[in-house]
């Protein structure tokens, strides 16, 4: 398999226009350089990705902020000093550099400083070559438009077999990360990820509300399903939902301590929200990998990263419905 273990073999892949999977916390992105607008339309075309749908430029730090966006709010300043490198993206008024292939030709760019080490020493490898410390890497997540994000370099690979991917093994975070609106006067939440709305709360000292008109990445409805049909459950629930369909053809997410019915395959078995987070892409993917129609899953309790949790798997169940 096209796999590869030095970061500057990936640096000088981007360098050269190609695309290249590279490992983050969250998921594994699929990346091109962001000043490069032929590699960002090869990344379009890859995904199968709407033009209009804006990509994340992952950047070092936030020393790069001002190069990329402007009018940039003290709240948003503090978001970047307290969580970068880290699980969360800021959407700012763009810079004249940010173009209309990253932004889907809005007036606001979607950044972040990612917090794998493997993505950071490619960014390192990056401003070498083009002695710009403000390199930018578009990299949304490294699979077909609208299927279930990769958390594995094999996953990466399942979906694009010949691309160059920078081996970092497993994501630890396994969502998304969080997207907070930062273009008006009090942070909005557009997509939730490890970082909370009681997080943003505490660093900014802001109220913090949710949803807004920019278009974010990873905020359409059919994101994050698997093929098989996702239902959501209670552990209460869960034994008398599997007596009514073929059990050689379910699948079961939950918490550890909820019992998997007799007859059905336990997809993942985590001890607490964030190994719920970490596992679930894994879990879905491999529903899919071994035929199973149905999947039920028992959501998290919503604190923490669990909210993403279970915003995920509301998506993925919605998108079941209308499949």
């Amino acid at each position: 398999m096209p796999r590869i273990a030095n970061p500057g073999q990936a640096a000088a892949a981007l360098w050269a226009g190609q695309l290249v999977g590279l490992p983050t916390e969250t998921v594994y992105g699929l990346g091109a350089l962001a000043d490069d607008s032929a590699a960002i339309a090869l990344l379009y075309a890859a995904k199968g990705r709407p033009v209009d749908h804006p990509v994340i430029v992952h950047i070092a730090d936030s020393g790069g902020l001002d190069a990329w966006a402007t009018g940039i709010p003290e709240y948003a300043r503090a978001l970047a000093a307290t969580y970068w490198p880290g699980p969360l993206t800021l959407v700012l008024p763009r810079s004249a550099r940010a173009r209309d292939d990253c932004t889907g030709g809005q007036d606001s760019v979607a950044l972040r400083a990612p917090a794998h080490p493997g993505f950071q020493a490619v960014l390192v490898a990056l401003a070498d070559l083009a002695s710009d410390g403000s390199i930018g890497i578009a990299a949304p997540s490294a699979n077909r438009f609208g299927r279930v994000s990769p958390t594995t370099p094999e996953h990466v690979l399942t979906e694009f077999p010949d691309l160059q991917v920078l081996d970092g093994g497993p994501c630890g975070v396994g969502v998304e990360s969080t997207i907070v609106d930062c273009t008006n006067g009090e942070p909005r939440i557009l997509r939730a990820g490890a970082i909370t709305a009681e997080d943003i709360q505490r660093c900014t000292g802001l109220p913090v509300h949710v949803g807004s008109a920019v278009r974010a990445p990873g905020t359409l409805p059919h994101h994050y399903a698997p093929e098989a049909k996702v239902v959501l459950t209670s552990a209460e629930q869960l034994v008398a939902m599997a007596g009514d369909l073929e059990r050689a053809s379910i699948g079961v997410i939950a918490l550890r301590d909820v019992q998997t019915p007799d007859g059905v395959t336990r997809l993942a078995r985590p001890i607490d929200n964030a190994a719920y987070a970490q596992q679930l892409y894994a879990a879905l993917r491999h529903a899919d990998d071994v035929g199973l129609h149905t999947i039920l899953a028992v959501p998290p309790p919503r604190t923490g990263v669990g909210t993403a949790v279970c915003e995920r798997l509301e998506r993925a169940a919605a998108a079941s419905k209308h499949s």
